[in-house]
């Protein structure tokens, strides 16, 4: 299974559009007045991932996907692209215990690393399924570092193969320079509210797909992937 699903993540990579290497992309157009622009849109990148099912897994259950991240870079952000983009591998099980799941998530891509991981709950409310997370996240390129954590709730029904799913939730990420000369050690230390709407579909069973659409006051971002939850 996790050779399937390490070719799925490599299909997502090539998949991609074309773009400038994360690293080198910060370097070029870095700007010491847009760095709060370009540090909420990477975390953007990172915290619309928290939506990932809709929902949690219920004990002894178990999901994996891969998936694909995007933001379209806001208008102040000084990144050459006009968006930026990242796949993920997530994993999710349930502790036996008060209802909390354990998740983790990474990449290493286009020079952009990350690692994080968090918990989950899931509950139900009649036929509406909630849900809450915690994440924290480490993430950077050869140029800069950045601690990432984010907190998130969702709502889902399901309807027929179908889970559709709204959620909220908010990023901060503290982003610092590094191996830059002049600008070594400048920070930007910034938090924003998202808002996202997606859904999920089952075309078999235990195997689901899902797009999602994430909105911020500065931005726009997208997600998409593939899972298996059992």
């Amino acid at each position: 299974m996790k050779k399937i699903y390490l070719a799925v993540f490599c299909m997502l990579s090539f998949a991609l559009p074309a773009a400038a290497d994360m690293g080198t992309d910060f370097r070029d157009h870095f700007r010491a007045g847009a760095l709060a622009d370009y540090n909420r849109d990477v975390s953007m990148l990172l915290g619309q991932a928290d939506f990932h099912t809709g929902k949690g897994t219920t004990f002894p259950g178990f999901d994996i996907g891969a998936s694909v991240s995007a933001v379209k870079t806001s208008d102040d952000n000084f990144s050459d692209e006009k968006y930026l983009y990242v796949p993920f591998i997530t994993a999710e099980t349930q502790l036996p215990i008060l209802g909390l799941g354990v998740a983790a998530r990474g990449t290493q891509y286009n020079g952009f690393k990350s690692l994080g991981g968090g918990l989950k709950w899931h509950g139900s409310l009649a036929l509406i399924h909630l849900s809450a997370a915690a994440f924290y996240d480490r993430s950077g390129t050869d140029y800069y570092d950045a601690d990432h954590y984010s907190a998130s709730a969702s709502a889902s029904v399901n309807v027929l193969f179908f889970t559709p799913y709204v959620g909220v939730g908010y990023d901060y990420s503290s982003l610092k320079v590094k191996d830059m000369g002049a600008a070594s050690g400048q920070k930007s230390d910034d938090g924003t509210v998202r808002y996202t709407a997606g859904v999920n579909f089952h075309p078999l069973p235990l195997v689901y797909v899902y797009g999602a659409y994430t909105y911020t006051k500065y931005s726009q971002g997208f997600q998409g992937g593939v899972g298996l939850n059992f």
